[in-house]
């Protein structure tokens, strides 16, 4: 029997700059959606009384009020699943709390309309009145908590796994459309092609290596994949994080220093030391406000995304790519005395033997 999956809207692709290859696209995209290393991410529950959705009775079109709050059992499970992801001793933590306006992450429970999450910081988008995750069936059942752990890997801003690239999965598409064309999920042609059939670009997936334990892995069952030949009885991750689940949290958001971010200043450089394919994050606090060049110097391949903190929060201000030359990445931003900026740098790989490093002038 097919189990009910998680359903993600499909989202219009970015404008970025004529020229760049998909892979640096992706670098720039997926720079956007991640959250600033040390942020603490707020989530709240919605309330019955106020917060709900008027859809209509199938047969007859009437108007019904259905209500977007769970039990107080269904949100233990929500809370139990934070902590689980917290304590892999990722660099990003997870407060709950009861005012919506302070909560980037707004959690409901409507019956019926499919469990789902906002990818990273696309729930900054939102409107406060908004849900950026629903769950859409009793996550209090055996097997179900994966669900809920799926949800909030999407909000750290993992996609499906079972859509990367690296798993060179051939699936029968007539197959799968009219399985999940039918109960539990009745979904449109768009909506499974969103979420399983389309492959993603290698610089989406959650890494080079297809984890098919991963939690972010969907369940199938028989008769929807042709090739590989192993995976032809159905897909069955556990619903549990897996070593490379934990390995994407950390590679994103590895642990916190006593100090926080590393400390930069404008007119001042600091040495990355990051191998090929690593990245850190870097706080700006200029001492006077104007305009700024943010970038990388010397023997570099980089992709760099500014963010700005206000209120709190971090806001992408801007991003750039080098174009995957050993020239510098740099951004030309307006900074405002007093607030706070963190510069994120990837490195993709390292030319020569030369110090490589990010400065603010």
């Amino acid at each position: 029997m097919t189990r009910r999956l998680c359903s993600l809207p499909r989202q219009p692709a970015p404008a970025f700059a004529p020229g760049l290859t998909a892979e640096r696209q992706d670098a720039l995209l997926a720079g956007r959606r991640m959250w600033v290393d040390g942020t603490v991410l707020h989530y709240c529950f919605l309330d019955a009384r106020s917060d709900a959705s008027v859809v209509p009775v199938p047969g007859t079109g009437e108007p019904r009020r259905v209500p977007w709050a769970g039990g107080e059992e269904q949100r233990d499970v929500v809370r139990g699943c934070f902590g689980e992801w917290q304590d892999l001793g990722i660099g990003v933590t997870f407060a709950e709390t009861g005012d919506r306006h302070e909560a980037e992450l707004r959690i409901g429970f409507q019956a019926g309309a499919g469990s789902w999450s906002a990818i990273g910081r696309d729930a900054l988008s939102a409107g406060r009145g908004e849900r950026t995750m629903n769950l859409g069936w009793d996550v209090t059942g055996p097997g179900e908590r994966g669900v809920v752990l799926h949800q909030i890997g999407h909000a750290l801003g993992m996609v499906h796994e079972h859509q990367s690239p690296f798993a060179g999965l051939h699936w029968d598409d007539e197959a799968v459309y009219a399985e999940l064309a039918g109960p539990p999920n009745f979904w449109s042609r768009e909506t499974t092609y969103t979420n399983v059939l389309r492959r993603l670009d290698a610089g989406e997936a959650g890494g080079p290596v297809w984890d098919p334990q991963s939690v972010m892995t969907l369940p199938f069952g028989p008769g929807l994949v042709l090739e590989p030949e192993r995976y032809r009885g159905g897909l069955r991750p556990p619903g549990a994080l897996s070593p490379a689940d934990k390995e994407f949290a950390l590679r994103w958001y590895p642990p916190m220093g006593p100090s926080g971010p590393a400390a930069l200043l404008p007119f001042r450089s600091a040495p990355l030391g990051l191998g090929a394919g690593a990245q850190a994050d870097f706080a700006v606090e200029p001492p006077e406000t104007r305009a700024y060049t943010v970038g990388t110097f010397g023997d570099a391949d980089s992709v760099l995304v500014v963010f700005e903190e206000r209120d709190g929060e971090p806001r992408f201000l801007a991003g750039h790519d080098d174009g995957g030359t050993p020239d510098n990445a740099a951004v030309h931003v307006r900074l405002v005395r007093g607030r706070r900026y963190v510069v994120r740098v990837r490195l993709y790989s390292t030319w020569g033997s030369g110090e490589t490093a990010v400065m603010c002038w």
